[in-house]
């Protein structure tokens, strides 16, 4: 049941793969590179060059050369290359062409039939290496940003709603007979085993991971004790998910990101079932009483969950354009997504992850608010509207978070908490707003003050090395080597 990408564009053949095609064609024929220049009224060191790809024959002259071989167009246009010396010729040339070759200023090598076969298998996986090696380099922070900025815009673009991750959410759900409304720790179990694997709770997780899976012997490893307390059913579901959804190691942070996104998505889908979800928001706005409190305790869920649930149906269900934020006790922006017109503060690469929020806004406010077990909602006039949100705050290892919902003020008739009396004015990006203080406290303290920032580490070093970020290899393998069952390879 593999589900393609957020992102998935379809290859294109281009003139190497077109050219190893019509190369593996004419040799398949018995036919000589003169003999088919020949039918195409053509010079032989014109063919030569079509099929290495150092030139881009027109259409006609593909009609012409498929005629010649007995093929047909869509032979020539397949991006599939012919055999896997083929697919090996056109990843080295291609590595050749491209700039990472040309900055090692090394002298390309010629990739012809001449090249023996393990030598190019050499060569190919040395260029691998080296790829990988700049990839690891390359996982800064500023990549990071433009991976989170990128990934924004593709969820902004389908308004955080993807059919093909709910129909699996529903696929996996009919497989076990869930008839509807919130699952049980017993259906998740039935759902792993559905897909084929056991469940192991264990005390010894490495402290890097948040489960493990074991393909060889087909079990999931959580954690036990307290470490696992009150998110089993998450755990079990983000992990199943990366195998629903075919994820296989990803290459770079980007794919890394989309990846721990498809399978938050897919676990709450399969937590909050659509159906159920949109039923019963949609009966609290019929009421004009939406609450995220209810769509939590509906699912007994997490605030967070439900509140990011609610961005994935609000917009294609209930006709709602809304936002997300998840704000540090710091002031910074840990996650947030947006469709309805509200300013995030961003950088120049355009990503807000790590950005100060404006102390006026109600993700900032709401730490100075003395009753946390009550929802908190403000109105915030902003210079490109007024905007209501909702927020409640959590404590974890990291520190407090604020998790805020938000609308424009003209969709605020269909919320709970619309009576509010709090409202605040941001001037942001205007730094007088909140960021320099005027008057008397900045004559005094303007040029006699020297603060020693506290940055995220993230903030400076590169992303930590591996398929995975932050994943410690040696804890899992040596995790796993020791709960390997009896008698097993």
């Amino acid at each position: 049941m593999a589900v393609a990408p957020l992102t998935d564009l379809a290859d294109e053949p281009d003139a190497l793969t077109i050219g190893r095609r019509i190369r593996h064609l004419r040799t398949q024929q018995g036919m000589t590179l003169d003999e088919l220049a020949a039918a195409i009224d053509r010079a032989p060191s014109q063919v030569s060059m079509i099929e290495n790809g150092k030139r881009e024959p027109r259409f006609t002259q593909l009609q012409q050369i498929a005629k010649a071989l007995g093929a047909t167009l869509d032979d020539l246009f397949s991006t599939e290359p012919p055999s896997r010396r083929a697919a090996l010729e056109i990843e080295l040339e291609r590595a050749q062409r491209g700039p990472l070759f040309d900055a090692l200023g090394i002298s390309p090598v010629r990739v012809g039939k001449g090249l023996p076969g393990d030598a190019l298998e050499a060569l190919v996986a040395l260029q691998r290496e080296i790829d990988r090696l700049h990839r690891e380099r390359a996982s800064t922070p500023e990549e990071a940003r433009r991976a989170n900025t990128e990934l924004r815009a593709s969820m902004r673009a389908q308004d955080n709603y993807f059919p093909e991750l709910e129909d699996a959410a529903r696929e996996l759900l009919g497989a076990v007979g869930h008839a509807g409304g919130p699952i049980s720790q017993r259906v998740a179990s039935q759902i792993a085993e559905h897909l084929g694997y056991s469940l192991h709770y264990v005390g010894d997780l490495p402290q890097t991971t948040r489960s493990v899976i074991d393909e060889r012997h087909h079990r999931l490893y959580l954690p036990g004790g307290s470490r696992g307390a009150g998110f089993s059913r998450t755990a079990v579901l983000q992990a199943l998910a990366a195998r629903v959804l075919g994820h296989a190691e990803p290459h770079d942070y980007a794919e890394f990101l989309r990846q721990r996104v498809e399978s938050n998505y897919l676990s709450a889908a399969v937590l909050m079932p659509e159906e159920d979800a949109a039923a019963l928001l949609g009966e609290q706005k019929g009421r004009r009483e939406i609450s995220i409190e209810d769509l939590r305790d509906a699912f007994a869920v997490s605030y967070e969950a439900a509140a990011h649930r609610f961005t994935n149906l609000a917009t294609a269900r209930l006709g709602l354009r809304v936002h997300f934020m998840k704000v540090h006790e710091s002031g910074v922006i840990h996650k947030a997504y947006e469709n309805d017109g509200v300013r995030f503060p961003a950088d120049p690469l355009g990503a807000v992850e790590g950005q100060p929020v404006c102390r006026h806004w109600t993700a900032r406010t709401i730490f100075d608010v003395e009753d946390r077990l009550s929802p908190f909602s403000q109105y915030t006039d902003t210079p490109t509207g007024t905007f209501w949100c909702t927020s409640r705050t959590q404590r974890t290892a990291d520190g407090e978070f604020s998790v805020s919902v938000g609308v424009p003020f003209s969709e605020v008739k269909w919320f709970l908490g619309r009576d509010t009396p709090h409202r605040d004015v941001s001037r942001c990006p205007d730094e007088t707003c909140c960021r320099r203080p005027e008057g008397v406290i900045a004559d005094r303290w303007e040029g006699h003050v020297w603060p020693a920032p506290a940055p995220h580490a993230s903030m400076l070093a590169a992303m930590p090395t591996g398929a995975f970020p932050g994943v410690d290899s040696w804890d899992v393998y040596t995790f796993l080597e020791r709960h390997r069952p009896r008698g097993a390879e």
